[in-house]
């Protein structure tokens, strides 16, 4: 049996031939949300709001983010019972869909809001004032927003109760 030496010869391409034709159309950019810094607090996308004053009856809950900015984001009320959110720049107020947990001044340690396909989720730890009844602070919560077609996103957040 008789053997033949086999030689390899590398092939050069033109660039052109490696990367395709010249004329064809370049592919669509993939999906990218882009977020307005006008419209965020420290780059998440949460809005936040103008000042707020204190209902007519109830309490509510100021809450700011325990970030370096510590922007007010949102207001949580006893009566009616809803949570006050800027989304995309533009505030709305989310009733109450499920509570858990005693917190104190009529909020719960868990409670969900739910509407126009958000899901908010706050839980906070209240302290009362014992000077002051109708007073009290969340030294330490989490805001979770949850919207269809979104990422999660999750807050910490920081706050002082009133009462009316």
């Amino acid at each position: 049996m008789r053997m033949l030496p086999l030689v390899l010869l590398p092939i050069v391409l033109p660039a052109a031939a490696q990367t395709g034709p010249t004329n064809a159309a370049p592919s669509p950019p993939s999906p990218v949300r882009v977020i307005d810094p006008a419209a965020t607090v420290d780059g998440m996308a949460i809005s936040g709001l103008p000042p707020q004053t204190l209902p007519a009856k109830g309490c509510a809950a100021f809450l700011w983010t325990r970030t370096p900015s510590m922007t007010l984001v949102a207001m949580a009320t006893t009566d009616p019972t809803a949570l006050r959110l800027s989304l995309d720049g533009t505030a709305q107020d989310y009733p109450i869909s499920a509570q858990n947990g005693i917190g104190g001044l009529g909020f719960s340690q868990v409670t969900e809001y739910k509407g126009s396909g958000v899901t908010a989720t706050l839980q906070v730890t209240v302290r009362n004032d014992a000077s002051a009844p109708k007073n009290g602070s969340i030294s330490d919560g989490t805001l979770r927003i949850e919207r269809s077609g979104h990422d999660a996103l999750v807050v910490p957040v920081a706050g002082a109760i009133g009462c009316a």
